[in-house]
């Protein structure tokens, strides 16, 4: 049996390319090497799928740092606003939470998942679970045919090729297509987790003395070797036993990775500032004053809430300072170093988790081999890349999701105009 579009990879990407290309005529084939559909989509936004983001579309490139401005002729064709209406055309109601995340009502990502599955069979898509790619196979400059592991050969007019990155391989997404895209003579720029938690050697991280310890709507830096910030974000963080986690140490990675990278080092240093609404002086000044009203309490009574308990105990210790001391036995010069402690913090990072371990794939197809309004390959004729494997990656927060949706919606359409 022979198709118009094959789409291989049942992702997100995947399953809204066979979607578009299904709702043009297109006799499609969607295939998978995994047992079902839709598993990553399964599992993000913590179970609750952050289908997309409400930001404006300037908004939305910025939070998508790899190559976010290819996509603005794709936003210009199909945006974000569109992916609520086609949700919604499908019977799945969404609601817009914190930062223009945007969740199905049900807060159930399977509900969404349900819906592209039950769209697949209205437009009588053909699946095929449980069928790796072996090969794709390319003929005088044009797509021919797709080779499966087990020996079968389908042939097809256009292919969509949306099998993922290297992040989260468990999904499925373990790197098969970026060999069949040099094979059709498609760059892959270097590959690197992004959206990761780095590891460090501090001697706080080894003994564990801050492991499990979350700090609030803290802003965390990473520094170049001259010790000015070259990204910061302020967010939530974790300590963990390997090092640091939690949402700004994910955003902050890919800078880690990058500036590891340009100037060879071995180590970054970031910078932690648990009070960035206030001013190391007016931090001194306020210490100042809160032991001065209250002389005989100890330092660590005086300073109650002003940072979560763990934190401030070991930012006093770090500072040398013995926390049941009264406040008016230490020096200036010390409650000053503690103030500069709350404001930058630094610690040494010597990397990050395996891309593994990453939410999501740095690198991937170049975006300059790909026409920007189709995702059609400039190097083969009747070739679609969309979702992660192009060199296209965001922050976490409903942009790779929206990245995805809207690639996969240009190359599946694109694929079946190319198939007539």
């Amino acid at each position: 049996m022979d198709y118009d579009v094959i789409v291989i990879g049942g992702g997100p990407s995947g399953l809204m390319a066979a979607i578009a290309a299904g709702e043009k005529g297109a006799r499609v084939l969607l295939i998978d090497k995994g047992d079902k559909l839709g598993r990553k989509l399964a599992i993000s936004g913590g179970g609750r799928c952050n289908v997309t983001n409400r930001l404006p579309i300037e908004e939305i490139i910025k939070h998508l740092p790899g190559n976010g401005k290819f996509l603005y002729s794709a936003f210009s064709i199909f945006s974000n606003e569109d992916i609520i209406k086609f949700f919604e055309r499908l019977g799945i109601e969404l609601k817009e939470e914190d930062h223009g995340r945007m969740f199905p009502v049900s807060d159930k990502a399977q509900s969404v998942v349900d819906a592209l599955l039950t769209q697949l069979e209205k437009l009588r898509v053909k699946v095929y679970t449980n069928s790796p790619v072996a090969n794709l196979e390319y003929k005088d400059g044009r797509v021919a045919s797709v080779l499966l592991k087990n020996g079968t050969k389908i042939s097809a007019k256009a292919i969509v090729i949306a099998v993922g990155g290297k992040s989260v391989p468990h999904t499925g997404s373990t790197g098969d297509g970026y060999a069949w895209a040099k094979k059709a003579g498609h760059t892959i720029t270097e590959l690197f987790p992004t959206e990761v938690p780095v590891t460090s050697n501090e001697p706080f991280i080894k003994n564990k003395s801050l492991q499990g310890l979350s700090l609030r709507d803290i802003e965390l830096s990473v520094l170049n070797p001259k010790g000015k910030p070259i990204i910061s974000h302020r967010m939530d963080m974790i300590f963990t036993h390997f090092g640091l986690s939690g949402p700004a140490v994910l955003r902050c990675s890919q800078f880690v990775v990058k500036a590891m990278k340009k100037w060879k080092l071995n180590e970054v240093t970031m910078s932690v500032d648990a009070l960035p609404d206030k001013k190391e002086e007016e931090v001194f000044q306020e210490i100042v004053k809160l032991v001065k009203s209250d002389p005989k309490k100890s330092i660590k009574n005086t300073l109650k809430g002003f940072l979560p308990e763990r934190y401030l105990l070991f930012i006093l210790e770090f500072n040398g300072i013995d926390a049941l001391v009264q406040g008016t036995m230490i020096s200036n010069e010390k409650i000053r170093s503690f103030a500069k402690s709350c404001k930058q913090f630094l610690v040494k990072v010597n990397g990050t988790l395996p891309l593994e371990k990453a939410f999501v794939t740095g690198g991937g197809v170049s975006v300059k081999e790909i026409e920007p309004q189709t995702m059609g390959s400039k190097m083969m004729e009747g070739l679609f890349f969309c979702g992660e494997i192009l060199d296209v990656h965001g922050y976490t927060g409903g942009y790779n999701i929206t990245s995805a949706l809207v690639t996969g919606r240009l190359a599946g359409g694109n694929a079946a105009l190319f198939s007539k």
